[in-house]
């Protein structure tokens, strides 16, 4: 899904020219990244050597993976802490 809007992304590869069929927002833009976490170094999971401004416009990101948003919004981790938490909370409670 398309950060922005929250309209489903129809696009089977998305280059750096990309733009979403219902708003036009930039799909190769940080936002729209799997590796986004904002407070990381830079706000990405990577390893990243330089500083992207603006997370919401295009950029030559050699790391860029679309992220798999769900309808709420945010986006869908498959990171081994993420489910281990989830699975906690599941058991006990939050």
């Amino acid at each position: 899904m398309c950060k922005k809007c929250g309209k489903p992304i129809n696009q089977t590869s998305i280059t750096r020219s990309s733009t979403c069929d219902f708003c036009g927002a930039d799909l190769h833009s940080c936002i729209n990244c799997k590796f986004y976490s904002k407070g990381s170094h830079y706000d990405c999971r990577e390893t990243v050597d330089e500083l992207v401004k603006d997370k919401e416009r295009a950029n030559f990101c050699d790391y860029f993976s679309v992220a798999a948003i769900t309808s709420s919004g945010s986006i869908a981790t498959d990171n081994k802490a993420a489910n281990a938490k989830a699975a906690f909370n599941a058991l006990f409670g939050d």
